[in-house]
């Protein structure tokens, strides 16, 4: 049953200054490592780091969030769910305000890195946990859909917000901006009322370290082969043993009737099951997306970050419209079919991409279809929370989150990771092919022309290869700039497929749902899945 303490029943009007702050609050949370990843340049040259070592800063960050993810909401039961909601913003803000007076590299490290992703790993399900205490019914449904919506914006618009402060004023400024809006976040904390946890109080400790060992494992697997690195079949070996071993210590922790970290009968509920594979598919789809056009619109346009980022607006921008309006004028749809929707039209939206990308000579030429495709997505955002944590009682909201989170964080990772690391590949076995067939370079010559594209062409525009091939025969260089045009639309459209096929999953997944009765909302004192 949802708390005694919740600050919105059906008979209160919607609390919307709360709901506004949980969205900021999220915007924070997603935006912060977006303003991060464009100011790699200007930090590196302000603090004296290296590149490879502030991207290796950013990926623990990561990894550190997604390890501790499943432990944060079990932390948040026992310290109390307002409190460690409160502690995650603490830690966002260290962090943040580290990135504004930090001249070294080492403080990034301990205070954005570390402190930052521990933060990140309480905020994510304590702030779920207060969603689902503090509002009900319709209510719970908007802001669902409206954080929802803040977190898919954030992630649209935070490069674009970054450049644009990184290049005219400061990137300092940037993480200073973060520390005020968590400021204000903080200054609202009142509003926030606490949602009581009455289970067991008992740590499960061989728990939290599998699911460290598995979280973390898969994750730096992921991350390891988005940079090329070695042993990457070793990492995801380890994260899946961990997480087997979780599983099978849960199960066996459950058998005992002792506490557990995570409680395995969650589950056996469907509509909880179908619901988290339907965030990670989201995520999917959103993660290979958002890396493979900015990638395609630099390196075959050759646009600039702010150029790209305005482009992709048109996804974030519906998105975020569909979401606010789906919460509000849902009414008496099934949530299920609006998934189903959402589904179809990202799916929809990214083939319509994929007979465009080899004819598009600007950013316009994505418009329609990206609108397309954000209607989906905002469907999605605004559904999918709410129907896979609705039917939660308080006493298992944290954990429940707290998988939720997992879910939608490895999705969005290896989204971003495959979909990338696919499109880097494709584009290295087609300038390969190419040079290799190719009538005009010489047969001495192809096998170093196929490796110098690979090696270089994957990070510049033709303009830019014009100039390295400057030195070349006229008909050399004609002939390079042929192979490497016509190579990377054909690559961009291997890639879109991993978020197409993660859409179709989704969709299948969708009818699935259909076959399901709407989940009841705890609250209700009826229907409740999980109780």
């Amino acid at each position: 049953m949802s708390s005694p303490n919740s600050g919105n029943t059906e008979t209160e009007p919607f609390n919307q200054k709360l709901a506004l702050l949980l969205a900021m609050a999220m915007f924070v949370l997603v935006v912060d490592t977006s303003i991060m990843n464009v100011s790699i340049s200007a930090v590196v040259h302000d603090i004296g780091a290296t590149v490879s070592g502030l991207q290796s800063t950013i990926a623990l960050e990561a990894l550190v969030s997604a390890a501790f993810i499943l432990i944060g909401g079990k932390v948040g039961d026992l310290i109390g769910r307002k409190r460690a909601y409160v502690i995650g913003l603490c830690c966002y803000a260290l962090g943040a305000l580290a990135m504004t007076l930090a001249q070294t590299l080492l403080p990034i490290i301990i205070f954005w890195a570390i402190i930052g992703g521990l933060g990140a790993s309480l905020l994510l399900p304590s702030m779920q946990s207060l969603i689902h205490g503090n509002f009900e019914g319709e209510a719970q449904k908007r802001v669902y859909a409206l954080v929802g919506a803040s977190a898919a914006i954030a992630a649209a618009v935070g490069p674009l917000l970054g450049g644009f402060i990184t290049t005219f004023l400061s990137w300092r400024i940037a993480f200073l901006l973060e520390v005020l809006i968590i400021a204000v976040v903080l200054l609202g904390i009142k509003l926030v009322h606490d949602v009581p946890y009455l289970g067991p109080r008992e740590l499960d400790l061989v728990g939290s370290l599998l699911s460290i060992v598995g979280m973390g494992g898969i994750v730096l697997g992921i991350l390891v082969w988005q940079e090329g690195g070695e042993a990457v079949g070793v990492l995801l070996a380890v994260g899946a043993f961990g997480l087997g071993g979780l599983v099978y210590w849960l199960l066996r922790r459950k058998r005992r009737h002792k506490p557990t970290l995570l409680d395995p009968d969650l589950f056996r509920s469907h509509a909880f099951r179908f619901g988290a594979t339907g965030q990670m598919l989201q995520q999917i789809a959103l993660g290979g997306t958002m890396i493979v056009l900015p990638i395609y619109l630099q390196m075959v346009l050759g646009y600039n970050a702010m150029q790209s980022g305005l482009s992709i607006a048109p996804l974030s921008l519906t998105m975020f419209g569909i979401a606010i309006l789906a919460g509000k004028k849902s009414g008496t749809r099934r949530p299920a079919s609006l998934i189903r929707w959402g589904f179809l039209l990202l799916m929809v939206g990214l083939l319509v991409l994929v007979p465009i990308v080899p004819r598009a000579d600007s950013g316009w030429w994505l418009l329609v279809p990206l609108i397309i495709a954000g209607c989906g997505l905002g469907l999605l955002v605004s559904q999918l929370n709410n129907y896979t944590l609705s039917p939660i009682s308080d006493e298992r909201v944290s954990e429940a989150a707290s998988v939720n989170s997992a879910a939608g964080s490895f999705g969005l990772s290896f989204g971003l990771a495959f979909a990338g690391g696919i499109m880097l590949a494709a584009l290295s076995i087609i300038f390969t092919s190419m040079a290799t067939s190719s009538t005009v370079l010489p047969p001495d010559e192809q096998q170093q022309v196929a490796q110098v594209l690979e090696d270089d062409a994957q990070v510049v525009s033709n303009a830019q290869l014009e100039e390295l091939l400057a030195t070349q025969p006229e008909e050399y260089q004609d002939e390079i700039i042929r192979i490497n045009t016509e190579a990377r639309p054909l690559a961009l459209q291997i890639a879109l497929f991993i978020p197409i096929l993660a859409g179709l999953a989704g969709l299948l997944t969708s009818f699935r749902m259909m076959r399901l009765p709407d989940p009841t909302p705890s609250g209700t004192g009826e229907g409740t899945v999980l109780g």
